[in-house]
Protein backbone atom coordinates (compact mmCIF):
# COMPACT_ATOMS: atom_id res chain seq x y z
CA UNK A 1 0.00 0.00 0.00
CA UNK A 2 1.03 3.42 -0.70
CA UNK A 3 2.22 5.99 1.92
CA UNK A 4 -0.72 8.24 1.28
CA UNK A 5 -3.99 7.46 0.13
CA UNK A 6 -5.88 10.82 -2.26
CA UNK A 7 -9.61 9.87 -2.45
CA UNK A 8 -11.73 11.38 -4.63
CA UNK A 9 -14.93 10.89 -4.76
CA UNK A 10 -18.71 12.60 -6.00
CA UNK A 11 -20.78 15.18 -3.66
CA UNK A 12 -23.50 12.55 -3.25
CA UNK A 13 -24.42 9.77 -0.63
CA UNK A 14 -23.12 7.37 -2.71
CA UNK A 15 -19.75 9.34 -2.68
CA UNK A 16 -19.33 10.18 0.81
CA UNK A 17 -20.12 6.50 1.94
CA UNK A 18 -16.83 5.22 -0.18
CA UNK A 19 -14.85 7.64 2.39
CA UNK A 20 -16.46 6.94 5.35
CA UNK A 21 -15.64 3.02 4.55
CA UNK A 22 -12.01 4.19 3.98
CA UNK A 23 -12.18 5.87 7.21
CA UNK A 24 -11.92 2.15 9.10
CA UNK A 25 -8.38 1.77 7.15
CA UNK A 26 -5.00 2.29 8.76
CA UNK A 27 -3.86 4.53 5.99
CA UNK A 28 -3.13 8.02 6.06
CA UNK A 29 -5.99 8.93 3.58
CA UNK A 30 -6.87 12.65 2.19
CA UNK A 31 -10.08 13.36 0.67
CA UNK A 32 -11.24 15.46 -1.96
CA UNK A 33 -15.02 15.89 -3.31
CA UNK A 34 -16.01 16.98 -6.62
CA UNK A 35 -19.09 17.46 -8.87
CA UNK A 36 -18.86 16.29 -12.66
CA UNK A 37 -17.75 18.84 -14.99
CA UNK A 38 -14.92 21.26 -14.70
CA UNK A 39 -14.34 20.63 -10.73
CA UNK A 40 -13.27 17.33 -11.37
CA UNK A 41 -10.39 18.41 -13.39
CA UNK A 42 -9.65 20.95 -10.88
CA UNK A 43 -9.35 18.53 -8.08
CA UNK A 44 -7.47 16.15 -10.08
CA UNK A 45 -5.09 19.20 -10.53
CA UNK A 46 -5.01 19.64 -7.19
CA UNK A 47 -3.93 16.31 -6.12
CA UNK A 48 -0.96 16.09 -8.72
CA UNK A 49 0.12 19.18 -7.42
CA UNK A 50 0.17 17.88 -3.46
CA UNK A 51 1.57 14.62 -4.29
CA UNK A 52 4.53 16.42 -6.38
CA UNK A 53 5.32 18.45 -3.02
CA UNK A 54 5.21 15.56 -1.02
CA UNK A 55 8.29 13.09 -1.12
CA UNK A 56 5.75 9.89 0.23
CA UNK A 57 4.74 7.29 -2.32
CA UNK A 58 0.90 7.84 -3.18
CA UNK A 59 -2.27 5.86 -4.73
CA UNK A 60 -4.65 8.39 -6.55
CA UNK A 61 -8.19 6.40 -6.03
CA UNK A 62 -11.04 8.12 -7.56
CA UNK A 63 -14.95 6.43 -6.39
CA UNK A 64 -18.15 7.58 -7.74
CA UNK A 65 -16.79 9.96 -10.52
CA UNK A 66 -16.56 8.85 -14.26
CA UNK A 67 -13.74 10.18 -16.64
CA UNK A 68 -14.36 11.54 -19.90
CA UNK A 69 -12.38 9.90 -22.51
CA UNK A 70 -10.06 13.05 -22.40
CA UNK A 71 -9.57 13.37 -19.08
CA UNK A 72 -8.50 10.01 -18.30
CA UNK A 73 -5.75 10.19 -20.83
CA UNK A 74 -5.05 13.72 -19.18
CA UNK A 75 -4.71 11.64 -16.17
CA UNK A 76 -2.97 8.52 -17.33
CA UNK A 77 -0.21 10.71 -18.65
CA UNK A 78 0.65 13.09 -15.58
CA UNK A 79 0.56 9.92 -13.54
CA UNK A 80 3.56 8.54 -15.88
CA UNK A 81 5.23 11.51 -15.68
CA UNK A 82 5.23 11.37 -12.44
CA UNK A 83 6.70 7.79 -11.81
CA UNK A 84 9.04 8.88 -14.13
CA UNK A 85 10.72 11.82 -11.77
CA UNK A 86 10.73 8.57 -8.82
CA UNK A 87 7.38 8.92 -7.89
CA UNK A 88 5.92 6.35 -6.80
CA UNK A 89 2.37 6.83 -7.80
CA UNK A 90 -0.51 4.31 -8.73
CA UNK A 91 -4.07 4.94 -10.03
CA UNK A 92 -7.25 3.36 -9.43
CA UNK A 93 -11.07 4.43 -10.22
CA UNK A 94 -14.08 1.93 -8.89
CA UNK A 95 -16.94 3.57 -10.59
CA UNK A 96 -20.78 2.14 -11.80
CA UNK A 97 -21.78 5.11 -14.37
CA UNK A 98 -22.01 3.33 -17.77
CA UNK A 99 -20.47 6.54 -19.21
CA UNK A 100 -17.56 5.49 -18.38
CA UNK A 101 -17.23 2.44 -20.43
CA UNK A 102 -15.09 4.00 -23.48
CA UNK A 103 -12.07 4.60 -20.77
CA UNK A 104 -12.43 1.51 -18.73
CA UNK A 105 -11.55 -0.38 -21.81
CA UNK A 106 -8.66 1.05 -22.46
CA UNK A 107 -7.17 1.49 -19.46
CA UNK A 108 -6.32 -1.35 -16.31
CA UNK A 109 -6.57 1.39 -13.65
CA UNK A 110 -10.27 1.73 -14.37
CA UNK A 111 -13.23 -0.50 -12.75
CA UNK A 112 -16.47 -0.56 -14.15
CA UNK A 113 -19.44 -2.35 -12.70
CA UNK A 114 -22.93 -0.67 -13.56
CA UNK A 115 -24.65 -3.48 -11.22
CA UNK A 116 -23.40 -2.27 -8.05
CA UNK A 117 -23.45 1.77 -6.64
CA UNK A 118 -19.75 2.64 -6.26
CA UNK A 119 -20.24 2.41 -1.96
CA UNK A 120 -20.87 -1.25 -2.41
CA UNK A 121 -17.89 -1.40 -5.21
CA UNK A 122 -15.25 0.30 -2.96
CA UNK A 123 -16.45 -1.62 0.17
CA UNK A 124 -16.03 -4.90 -1.65
CA UNK A 125 -12.57 -3.72 -3.70
CA UNK A 126 -11.14 -2.59 0.07
CA UNK A 127 -11.93 -5.95 1.48
CA UNK A 128 -10.22 -7.63 -0.98
CA UNK A 129 -7.02 -5.46 -1.26
CA UNK A 130 -6.86 -3.45 2.00
CA UNK A 131 -6.71 -3.69 5.75
CA UNK A 132 -10.07 -3.10 6.80
CA UNK A 133 -11.22 -2.86 10.34
CA UNK A 134 -15.19 -3.51 9.16
CA UNK A 135 -17.78 -2.49 12.36
CA UNK A 136 -20.64 -4.68 12.52
CA UNK A 137 -23.46 -1.86 10.74
CA UNK A 138 -21.19 -1.22 7.33
CA UNK A 139 -22.18 -4.72 5.42
CA UNK A 140 -26.00 -3.66 6.11
CA UNK A 141 -25.06 0.20 5.75
CA UNK A 142 -23.40 -0.34 2.49
CA UNK A 143 -26.43 -2.16 1.21
CA UNK A 144 -28.96 0.51 2.13
CA UNK A 145 -26.73 2.63 -0.25
CA UNK A 146 -26.78 0.35 -2.98
CA UNK A 147 -30.30 0.14 -2.30
CA UNK A 148 -31.05 3.83 -3.01
CA UNK A 149 -28.62 5.14 -5.47
CA UNK A 150 -29.56 1.99 -8.01
CA UNK A 151 -33.29 2.80 -6.94
CA UNK A 152 -34.19 -0.82 -5.67
CA UNK A 153 -37.59 0.36 -4.43
CA UNK A 154 -38.70 -3.47 -4.04
CA UNK A 155 -35.68 -3.43 -1.19
CA UNK A 156 -38.56 -1.27 1.00
CA UNK A 157 -36.59 -1.01 4.36
CA UNK A 158 -33.40 -0.43 2.62
CA UNK A 159 -34.65 1.77 -0.02
CA UNK A 160 -36.65 3.86 2.58
CA UNK A 161 -33.62 4.36 4.68
CA UNK A 162 -30.98 5.25 2.20
CA UNK A 163 -33.47 7.65 1.01
CA UNK A 164 -33.55 9.71 4.35
CA UNK A 165 -29.72 8.99 4.20
CA UNK A 166 -29.81 10.89 0.61
CA UNK A 167 -31.24 13.79 1.93
CA UNK A 168 -29.05 13.78 4.97
CA UNK A 169 -26.07 14.74 2.60
CA UNK A 170 -27.89 16.80 0.04
CA UNK A 171 -29.45 19.07 3.15
CA UNK A 172 -26.48 19.49 4.62
CA UNK A 173 -24.94 23.34 3.56
CA UNK A 174 -24.09 24.75 6.66
CA UNK A 175 -20.53 24.22 5.62
CA UNK A 176 -19.07 25.89 2.17
CA UNK A 177 -16.85 22.88 0.83
CA UNK A 178 -14.34 24.97 -1.08
CA UNK A 179 -13.35 27.16 1.99
CA UNK A 180 -13.95 24.24 3.96
CA UNK A 181 -13.48 21.43 2.38
CA UNK A 182 -11.82 18.76 5.17
CA UNK A 183 -14.60 20.40 7.60
CA UNK A 184 -17.20 19.74 5.27
CA UNK A 185 -16.02 16.19 4.79
CA UNK A 186 -16.19 15.63 7.81
CA UNK A 187 -19.30 16.92 8.75
CA UNK A 188 -20.89 15.32 6.13
CA UNK A 189 -19.14 11.68 7.21
CA UNK A 190 -19.93 12.26 11.29
CA UNK A 191 -23.49 12.48 9.94
CA UNK A 192 -23.44 9.26 8.33
CA UNK A 193 -21.72 7.55 11.17
CA UNK A 194 -24.40 8.37 13.16
CA UNK A 195 -26.90 7.39 11.03
CA UNK A 196 -25.61 4.02 11.21
CA UNK A 197 -27.03 3.85 14.74
CA UNK A 198 -30.32 3.51 13.76
CA UNK A 199 -30.08 1.26 10.97
CA UNK A 200 -31.80 -1.64 13.05
CA UNK A 201 -34.15 0.39 14.95
CA UNK A 202 -37.76 -0.27 13.98
CA UNK A 203 -38.94 2.55 11.31
CA UNK A 204 -35.53 3.37 11.14
CA UNK A 205 -36.38 5.68 8.32
CA UNK A 206 -38.53 7.47 10.59
CA UNK A 207 -36.67 7.88 13.37
CA UNK A 208 -33.56 9.32 11.05
CA UNK A 209 -35.53 11.53 9.47
CA UNK A 210 -36.86 12.95 13.04
CA UNK A 211 -32.97 13.20 14.01
CA UNK A 212 -31.69 15.26 11.76
CA UNK A 213 -31.65 18.25 13.26
CA UNK A 214 -30.34 17.34 16.24
CA UNK A 215 -28.08 15.23 14.81
CA UNK A 216 -27.07 18.75 13.31
CA UNK A 217 -27.03 20.90 16.56
CA UNK A 218 -24.75 18.02 17.79
CA UNK A 219 -21.89 18.28 15.64
CA UNK A 220 -21.83 22.46 16.08
CA UNK A 221 -22.36 22.84 19.56
CA UNK A 222 -20.05 23.67 21.77
CA UNK A 223 -20.60 24.25 25.65
CA UNK A 224 -24.46 25.88 24.80
CA UNK A 225 -27.45 25.00 23.44
CA UNK A 226 -28.36 27.22 20.41
CA UNK A 227 -30.16 27.45 17.32
CA UNK A 228 -29.06 25.58 14.34
CA UNK A 229 -28.34 29.30 12.79
CA UNK A 230 -26.42 30.55 15.52
CA UNK A 231 -24.76 27.08 16.25
CA UNK A 232 -23.45 26.89 12.74
CA UNK A 233 -22.07 30.65 12.87
CA UNK A 234 -20.08 30.42 15.30
CA UNK A 235 -18.67 27.42 13.82
CA UNK A 236 -18.00 29.37 10.51
CA UNK A 237 -16.40 32.47 12.33
CA UNK A 238 -14.01 30.64 14.17
CA UNK A 239 -12.90 28.40 11.05
CA UNK A 240 -12.64 31.87 9.18
CA UNK A 241 -10.36 32.95 11.89
CA UNK A 242 -8.04 30.34 11.92
CA UNK A 243 -7.47 30.92 8.30
CA UNK A 244 -6.11 34.78 8.53
CA UNK A 245 -3.24 33.33 7.98
CA UNK A 246 -3.99 33.17 4.01
CA UNK A 247 -7.00 35.23 4.14
CA UNK A 248 -5.85 38.24 4.73
CA UNK A 249 -6.08 41.13 1.85
CA UNK A 250 -5.16 44.45 2.34
CA UNK A 251 -6.54 48.01 -0.25
CA UNK A 252 -5.31 51.27 0.64
CA UNK A 253 -4.10 50.19 4.47
CA UNK A 254 -6.93 49.16 5.38
CA UNK A 255 -7.25 45.54 6.50
CA UNK A 256 -10.04 42.79 5.15
CA UNK A 257 -10.92 39.45 4.65
CA UNK A 258 -11.71 37.78 1.63
CA UNK A 259 -14.26 34.67 2.10
CA UNK A 260 -15.69 32.09 -0.96
CA UNK A 261 -18.79 31.63 -1.20
CA UNK A 262 -20.15 31.65 2.59
CA UNK A 263 -22.96 33.41 1.98
CA UNK A 264 -24.85 35.06 4.82
CA UNK A 265 -22.85 38.02 4.92
CA UNK A 266 -24.86 39.77 7.02
CA UNK A 267 -24.82 37.17 10.04
CA UNK A 268 -21.64 36.02 9.45
CA UNK A 269 -19.36 38.85 8.24
CA UNK A 270 -20.66 41.18 11.37
CA UNK A 271 -20.13 38.28 13.36
CA UNK A 272 -16.26 37.68 12.10
CA UNK A 273 -16.04 41.87 12.42
CA UNK A 274 -16.56 41.45 16.32
CA UNK A 275 -14.73 38.39 16.77
CA UNK A 276 -11.70 39.82 15.20
CA UNK A 277 -11.81 43.96 15.70
CA UNK A 278 -8.38 43.88 14.50
CA UNK A 279 -9.78 43.62 10.36
CA UNK A 280 -11.33 46.94 8.74
CA UNK A 281 -13.88 45.19 6.47
CA UNK A 282 -15.06 41.36 4.96
CA UNK A 283 -15.76 40.64 1.56
CA UNK A 284 -17.51 37.23 0.29
CA UNK A 285 -17.29 36.06 -3.36
CA UNK A 286 -20.94 34.10 -4.58
CA UNK A 287 -19.72 31.67 -7.18
CA UNK A 288 -21.07 33.72 -9.67
CA UNK A 289 -18.42 36.87 -8.74
CA UNK A 290 -21.09 38.92 -6.40
CA UNK A 291 -19.53 40.61 -4.07
CA UNK A 292 -20.97 41.49 -0.19
CA UNK A 293 -18.86 43.70 1.52
CA UNK A 294 -19.46 43.96 5.74
CA UNK A 295 -17.61 46.87 8.09
CA UNK A 296 -18.04 47.97 11.54
CA UNK A 297 -17.48 52.02 11.51
CA UNK A 298 -14.23 51.59 10.06
CA UNK A 299 -13.94 51.96 6.76
CA UNK A 300 -16.60 52.45 3.94
CA UNK A 301 -17.32 49.65 2.17
CA UNK A 302 -19.73 51.22 -0.53
CA UNK A 303 -16.74 53.63 -1.66
CA UNK A 304 -14.68 49.79 -1.75
CA UNK A 305 -17.57 48.06 -3.94
CA UNK A 306 -17.86 51.40 -6.27
CA UNK A 307 -14.06 52.23 -6.56
CA UNK A 308 -13.45 47.81 -7.36
CA UNK A 309 -16.40 46.93 -9.57
CA UNK A 310 -18.24 50.35 -9.50
CA UNK A 311 -20.95 48.87 -6.95
CA UNK A 312 -22.44 50.48 -3.82
CA UNK A 313 -24.62 50.38 -1.01
CA UNK A 314 -24.06 51.74 2.49
CA UNK A 315 -20.95 52.29 4.34
CA UNK A 316 -21.02 49.38 6.44
CA UNK A 317 -22.83 46.82 3.85
CA UNK A 318 -22.51 46.93 0.38
CA UNK A 319 -21.99 44.78 -3.04
CA UNK A 320 -21.69 44.72 -6.32
CA UNK A 321 -20.56 42.25 -9.04
CA UNK A 322 -16.82 41.18 -10.76
CA UNK A 323 -17.67 41.42 -14.75
CA UNK A 324 -16.39 38.43 -16.33
CA UNK A 325 -15.79 36.31 -12.95
CA UNK A 326 -14.61 32.81 -13.56
CA UNK A 327 -16.12 30.18 -10.90
CA UNK A 328 -13.52 28.34 -8.67
CA UNK A 329 -13.30 25.12 -6.93
CA UNK A 330 -10.09 25.90 -4.86
CA UNK A 331 -9.88 28.81 -2.82
CA UNK A 332 -6.37 30.18 -3.90
CA UNK A 333 -7.74 30.61 -7.37
CA UNK A 334 -10.18 33.35 -6.38
CA UNK A 335 -7.99 35.19 -4.26
CA UNK A 336 -5.79 35.62 -6.63
CA UNK A 337 -8.78 36.97 -9.13
CA UNK A 338 -9.84 39.58 -5.90
CA UNK A 339 -6.41 40.86 -5.53
CA UNK A 340 -5.64 41.28 -9.26
CA UNK A 341 -8.81 43.71 -8.86
CA UNK A 342 -6.81 45.40 -5.78
CA UNK A 343 -3.54 45.51 -7.63
CA UNK A 344 -4.82 47.34 -10.58
CA UNK A 345 -6.82 49.40 -8.79
CA UNK A 346 -4.23 50.88 -6.17
CA UNK A 347 -2.27 51.59 -9.17
CA UNK A 348 -4.61 54.29 -10.56
CA UNK A 349 -6.06 55.75 -7.23
CA UNK A 350 -5.01 57.84 -4.43
CA UNK A 351 -5.68 56.74 -0.50
CA UNK A 352 -9.02 55.42 0.20
CA UNK A 353 -10.63 58.20 2.92
CA UNK A 354 -13.22 56.85 5.38
CA UNK A 355 -16.25 59.44 5.99
CA UNK A 356 -19.73 58.22 7.13
CA UNK A 357 -22.73 58.40 5.19
CA UNK A 358 -25.98 59.80 6.71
Amino acid sequence: MQDTIHHLSHIDLDGYSCQLILKYTPYNIINYNANYGAEVKSKLELILENITKSKTSALILITDLNLTADESRWLHGEVIKLNDTNKEVKLTLLDHHGSGEESAKKYPWYFLDTDRCATKITYDYVKEHFKLNEPKWMNKYVNVVNAVDLWKKEEHNNFEYGKVCMRLITETRELNRVMFDKEDTHYKLTLLFEATKFLDEEDANILLDEKIHTLKKEFFKTDKNDTLDNLATEYVVKLLGNMRDTNTIYYKGYRGYLSYGVGNTSIVGNGFLVAFPEYDFIVDVSYRGALSLRANNKVSVSQIAKEWVNGGGHPNASGGRVMGFKEQYRYDKVKQQIEQIINDKESVAGKLEYKKED
